[in-house]
Order: structure tokens, then C-alpha cells, then sequence
């Protein structure tokens, strides 16, 4: 039988455990790739460094467990001395935390390809191999992560070909995943709360009665809470355009000069870490404020402040995180105190 021969009847026993592992069909698929150093075992006799890369196919498969299934290339040579592995399998991933920031441990098994080669010989073999490292998986944005690992990939060499049948090389790699499931965006409507309508002071009546006293209009003062996903990118504080609803509230505030200590306040859900979400929720309170100015409001009459995951409006316990971006949107908002619509009440 030819190694050729042989690494298909590997691969094709991978596939079939694959797909007894992903019966359950989670949805949360992601790809990536990184840049491998390597430290070759030494009875290879091509030194103690190699260079190569890696693929990978990932699912999350709960909130612990994660499974990755890849392949990786490493060459190392020198003088006239070359060896190169090759590796196929797959990979469970102990996930110690589901936040931005998400260490974990591994373990692994599959098939190895090694081939030595010098100026006068040259051997190569098929043989199963198993591995185990530690890693950290870190959000780059709402797509894209980095994952830096560490790993032993130990080789048992099914033959004397070599010289000696177990053999150990370590590995250091760095890439970027991309996760194909996406949170189909969910636009809320604006919420209003309004305060209760002022009573009018009761009319004297005079004798012979005289016309009604009919009270001058009261403005209604009004908490608008504007929903983050109208107003921003998610993980973003960079308003986006056009804004028909800060455009409103501009009017309202030309309309009646009474109204000061206007109170811009924002808020973050509480996915990634505490600082991180109040100076998030600070920065578009400070994007909102810069909006009215710009458009002829004195910035005078108005304060912005991030409260982070103060206060939050709903509570979610989702495992998976696209649910949960979803399921917290209504607590990323901006609420805006103390306006006034104009519209005067009968």
C-alpha cells in the first residue's frame, strides 16, 4: 500500500468521526488560518527550528466546548539535512470563558506526515500522532477573533525507518478566525416615557360670570430613550446617518429656550469587560452631545455621561454568543433627559 494509499483511508476515517461528533448540528461554524513557528524533535537532525502554517474548521459545540478540525504544514532544514510534517485532525477546545477575551485548553488526534531527506537518503511515514496545548481566542469585532496557541504534537512512528518510533515537535501559532453566523439585525422602536399632564388650576367664577379663563399652553417634558442600534454600528460609537430622531429633538430644543440641564446618558450591555462597556457607553453619550451642537444647540444646556451596564433593561442567559447580542440590544441605548417636543396640550 503507498502512503499516498494511505493518508486517503486517514482522512476519509477523520471525516466519518467528524460527522458522528457534529450530529448535533450547532449552528456557530467559523474558519481561520495562522503562521506557525515550530521546534522540530531533534532526532530528525534538521535542526531545532521550522517555519509553516495552518488551517482549521471550527464549531461551538456548548458553552464549554468548542471542536477544530484543521491540518498543518511545517519544513524545517539544516545544511543538507530537510524535514517536513504534515498533520490532519482534529482538536477538542476546554473553553475556561465565553467573554471577548477566552483562554483555553486542547487536546487532540489525527495523522502525521513526516519525511526526512539528505543528500544520500531520504524516509518518509504515515503514523497517528496526539496533541495537547493551551491557547486564547480574543474579538477583534463582531466577525473577526485572534487565536494564539501553544502545542505538543507527539508522533508514534510506526516504523524503525527513522531510527527511533515516538517523536515530539512544538508548536507556536497565531491567525485570525472568521465566524460565518451572523445576528440578523433587529430594529427596535423608540421608546417614550411620558410624565403624567399638568391638571389646569381650577377658574374662579365671578358673578355675572366672566369668559372662561382659558390657561396659557403647557410644553410636555419628555425622557426619550433612543434605541443604540438606530444610532451606532454594533461595538461602535460613531454615529450613523442620516439621524431623523436626534433631528427631531434639535427642533424641540430651538423651539423653547427654557429647557437646560439637558441629560445625555449612555448606556452598554454587559458583554466584554466592565471598563471597557462604560467608556463605549461614554464616548456615544459624547457623540450624541457633539450632534446637537453641530446643529446650532448650546452645548451649554446639555451634559453627556456613560453609566456602562447600569441599569440594564432586560436580562439574557443565552449560551450562544450571536443570541446574545441579539436578546441584550434593548440595554445598549442612549437616554436623553429633560427635552421638550413641541407640542402643546389642549
Amino acid at each position: 500500500m503507498t502512503v499516498k494509499n494511505k493518508i486517503a483511508i486517514a482522512i476519509a476515517a477523520l471525516c466519518c468521526a467528524t460527522s458522528a461528533m457534529a450530529a448535533d448540528d450547532y449552528p456557530s461554524w467559523y474558519v481561520g488560518g495562522s503562521a506557525v513557528g515550530a521546534k522540530p524533535d531533534a532526532d530528525f537532525g534538521a535542526g531545532n527550528r521550522g517555519y509553516g502554517a495552518s488551517l482549521r474548521v471550527g464549531n461551538v459545540l456548548s458553552e464549554s466546548w468548542d471542536l477544530q478540525l484543521g491540518t498543518s504544514y511545517m519544513l524545517a532544514r539544516e545544511n543538507d539535512h530537510r524535514y517536513r510534517q504534515n498533520t490532519l485532525g482534529g482538536e477538542m477546545l476546554y473553553m475556561l470563558s465565553r467573554k471577548s477575551v477566552r483562554p483555553y485548553l486542547a487536546l487532540g488526534a489525527g495523522a502525521e506526515f513526516d519525511k526526512t531527506r539528505s543528500r544520500f537518503s531520504s524516509t518518509d511515514r504515515l503514523s497517528p500522532y496526539a496533541s495537547a496545548g493551551v491557547g486564547v481566542q480574543m474579538d477583534l469585532n463582531e466577525k473577526w477573533s485572534l487565536q494564539a496557541d501553544v502545542r505538543k504534537v507527539h508522533g508514534y512512528l510506526r516504523s524503525n525507518e527513522f531510527g527511533f518510533n515516538q517523536a515530539s515537535n512544538n508548536y507556536v501559532g497565531i491567525g485570525l478566525n472568521y465566524a460565518f453566523d451572523k445576528p440578523a439585525p433587529t430594529l427596535r422602536p423608540v421608546a417614550v416615557v411620558h410624565t403624567p399632564d399638568p391638571l389646569p388650576e381650577p377658574v374662579a367664577v365671578m358673578a355675572p360670570p366672566p369668559s372662561p379663563v382659558v390657561p396659557a399652553p403647557v410644553p410636555r417634558f419628555e425622557k426619550v430613550t433612543l434605541s443604540a442600534t438606530e444610532l451606532f454600528a454594533f461595538n461602535s460609537a460613531v454615529l450613523a446617518m442620516p439621524q431623523a430622531k436626534l433631528d427631531e429633538i434639535v427642533l424641540g430644543l430651538k423651539a423653547d429656550m427654557r429647557v437646560n440641564n439637558v441629560v445625555i446618558t449612555g448606556y452598554a450591555d454587559r458583554i466584554g469587560s466592565t471598563s471597557y462597556n462604560l467608556n463605549l457607553s461614554e464616548q456615544r453619550a459624547n457623540s450624541v452631545k457633539i450632534y446637537l451642537t453641530e446643529r446650532g444647540i448650546d452645548s451649554g444646556r446639555m451634559s453627556a455621561v456613560g453609566r456602562g451596564e447600569e441599569n440594564p433593561v432586560v436580562s439574557c442567559n443565552q449560551k450562544k454568543r450571536a443570541d446574545l447580542i441579539v436578546c441584550l440590544e434593548p440595554n445598549r441605548r442612549v437616554e436623553i433627559e429633560q427635552i421638550t417636543i413641541e407640542r402643546r396640550l389642549p
